[in-house]
């Protein structure tokens, strides 16, 4: 697998440029810049949450940044989301290599700005040898309903 289809269509629907970064296998979104050798500020790490009541929120940030979930919590009652509920949302996806456009997905998403200020961006396929590579302007094209928030 190259792209997770749903990712593929949403690109292609925006006429977004970017490049494909092949890299060897990894387990996170952190490991997947060490690996591709990209820094690890502009990869988008995506973290999701639910609240129980089966509505989602993704939270985007950098991977080399941790969640503070007393920031997410200002907005609701959000716990993470147990990775045995994601392939129902993400079936287009490997386990863990979820892209970090909730738009495509149809679920809501904050976004840390400390991820905006950078120049480029670096996304996970839907696999966990490729990233999707892009301007930032191409990335906030996608996703324009994101809110961003302060979440590390």
């Amino acid at each position: 697998m190259r792209m997770a289809k749903t990712l593929q269509q949403r690109l292609d629907q925006a006429s977004c440029d970017y490049d494909i970064i092949s890299h060897p296998h990894s387990a996170t979104s952190l490991e997947s810049a060490r690996t591709a050798g990209v820094p690890a500020e502009r990869v988008a790490k995506s973290v999701l949450l639910d609240d129980r009541r089966g509505n989602y929120l993704m939270a985007v940030l950098p991977a080399n940044r941790h969640l503070d979930m007393s920031k997410v919590r200002m907005t609701g009652a959000w716990q993470l989301t147990r990775e045995s509920g994601l392939p129902s949302l993400f079936g287009d996806c490997e386990r863990g290599a979820v892209p970090a456009l909730g738009d495509a997905y149809e679920i809501k998403m904050l976004l840390d700005p400390t991820l905006t200020r950078q120049g480029d961006v670096y996304l996970e396929a839907g696999d966990h040898d490729h990233l999707i590579h892009m301007s930032m302007e191409q990335y906030l094209k996608l996703v324009p309903n994101a809110e961003v928030r302060e979440l590390c």
